[in-house]
């Protein structure tokens, strides 16, 4: 199929462009800007960030320093120098980031759909933005969504020929996440492949960069990736071959069926079967691509995040696009608009299974739950040791997450399953805060035993206690209760612990206005 001449863009065009999406993210997101960090936000990338922030370096040193590159946490600690240090100020750049990401869908897509009829390119963006993925991480403290603005730019350069720019771009990439190193591995061997070895070449620019920055980590720790224990669960844990083939299956599945996908996918199989589309060098290209992505985030790290595969998501909604184009009128507006309406719906309604809650707005009830829970200790029981698990350990001892105005003294259980509520010794214990940890709705599959079984075998993986199973082990009462679509807190006072009301200086609160738990202590029965 013989491309097209590519039409000159004006620069206010995109400039239009980037201020419509940067408007649509912030107006979506504008009542989670003040949200304290979340899990991985608060036990690394803010600490990181704020490390820098403070002129202590580009290797951490208040968190376990690990191989993830130091761009983006350079970037917030540049916002920050700016608007001060704040939760909106963290949401508001990586938010400008995720405009700017949405552009470069934009961009790609007119690249890869330029033979095709109607305005694929649109509903690729529409995708983008209505992916519950991608609307959740496109406000956090993490790597993905600019990782996966870096590798679209490479991408989109790189098929415009455009070699040099396609390397900066690469070299940013990596200097964002490490496993971006696919991307210039990709473009250079198909470089390589055509006899083109002088711009084949630019693409060692990243491997360079990278190298430099994993030098630099052996010489401050003493080891590659930053510690051994980051290495031997990202690198090693993963390659068991039952592991390696459930990973397999589960990025499958997000990238085929999960939040209604299964429709584009469809579109995509129709297309590869009665079309030529996907067989241009551009095509051609983007599948490469998007194919080395998913297999090096399969084969590498231990917890198989579904954030792994947002750089993976622009070549995915293109080809949706481009599928739904072949389509007749009639059934391609009904198809688009059932995509659509699915994905907007999985923002807020959650899967009948186990899933990371930032990979919807979840998290948004995970962090207010557990910023309810922690005024309501902060403000009665000040002076009590609070005996809880991470990540709330981490958010009652640490002001800068967003929580707490100044540290409280907690006691780190391992964990919150029946036999570690049993073994606990209740005389020591003043004050216990138990949550749901994990997405468990009634109907979850988990509770079926052959895949019980499998994830025991395999994971290690143990039920945390339920909220009865937890009510009926503690011998103390609930003083207070939180919920909120499934996720719930419990905090349990033991008897004859002081109350110890305390109203710390707004001055020394980090973010958020007080008032946001219900003051009662019902004493309420179990």
């Amino acid at each position: 199929m013989e491309s097209l001449p590519r039409r000159r863009i004006p620069v206010q065009t995109y400039g239009f462009f980037l201020l419509l999406f940067a408007l649509v993210l912030l107006c979506g997101h504008l009542s989670f800007l003040t949200l304290p960090y979340y899990w991985d936000e608060a036990g690394y990338y803010v600490p990181a960030a704020l490390d820098i922030y403070h002129g202590a370096g580009a290797i951490p040193h208040s968190v376990v320093p690990n191989v993830h590159p130091p761009a983006v946490m350079a970037y917030l600690a540049a916002a920050w120098r700016v608007a001060g240090y704040h939760p909106a100020v963290t949401r508001g750049a990586m938010l400008l980031v995720a405009a700017f990401s949405l552009l470069a869908v934009f961009l790609l897509a007119i690249e890869l759909s330029r033979e095709l009829r109607g305005a694929p390119a649109f509903l690729a963006a529409a995708l983008m933005c209505c992916s519950p993925l991608f609307f959740a991480q496109s406000m956090m403290a993490q790597l993905d969504a600019p990782a996966m603005l870096f590798t679209a730019l490479a991408l989109l350069f790189f098929l415009q020929d455009r070699i040099a720019l396609s390397a900066a771009a690469c070299v940013a990439l990596v200097m964002v996440k490490e496993t971006g190193i696919v991307a210039p591995l990709v473009f250079c061997l198909w470089l390589a492949r055509e006899g083109r070895w002088r711009d084949a070449a630019f693409f060692l620019a990243p491997a360079l960069a990278l190298g430099a920055w994993m030098l630099a980590l052996l010489r401050v720790t003493g080891h590659w990736l930053g510690s051994s224990g980051f290495a031997q669960y990202n690198l090693y844990y993963p390659l068991h071959p039952a592991r390696l083939a459930l990973a397999l299956l589960r990025r499958v599945y997000t990238l085929a069926f999960a939040n209604f996908h299964w429709i584009g996918a469809f579109a995509v199989l129709y297309a590869w079967r009665f079309s030529r589309i996907f067989r241009t060098r551009s095509w051609r290209i983007a599948w490469r691509l998007l194919g080395a992505q998913v297999l090096l985030v399969t084969l590498l790290g231990g917890a198989v995040l579904e954030r792994y595969l947002l750089p993976a998501l622009p070549i995915l909604y293109a080809a949706m696009a481009a599928g739904f184009s072949l389509y007749g009128r009639f059934p391609r507006v009904v198809c688009s608009v059932a995509m659509l309406a699915g994905m907007v719906a999985c923002i807020v309604i959650n899967p009948p299974y186990p899933f990371p809650y930032e990979d919807n707005l979840a998290f948004t009830d995970f962090v207010k739950l557990h910023a309810n829970a922690a005024d309501f200790l902060e403000h009665w029981y000040s002076g009590a040791r609070v005996a809880t698990i991470w990540p709330m350990t981490l958010e009652l001892t640490h002001p800068e997450a967003g929580y707490v105005h100044r540290p409280m003294a907690v006691t780190r259980l391992p964990s919150l399953t029946p036999d570690a509520l049993e073994r606990l010794d209740w005389g020591k214990v003043q004050v216990l805060a138990v949550f749901s940890r994990n997405w468990d709705p009634p109907f979850s599959l988990m509770h079926w035993r052959p895949i019980l079984r499998l994830w025991r075998h395999f994971y290690g993986y143990v039920p945390v206690a339920t909220l009865a199973e937890t009510r009926a082990l503690v011998p103390f009462q609930v003083a207070q209760h939180f919920e909120r679509h499934g996720q719930w807190v419990d905090i349990y006072i033991a008897p004859g612990t002081p109350v110890t009301p305390s109203a710390a200086a707004p001055e020394t609160r980090v973010n958020w206005p007080a008032g946001r738990w219900s003051a009662r202590q019902t004493g309420a029965a179990r």
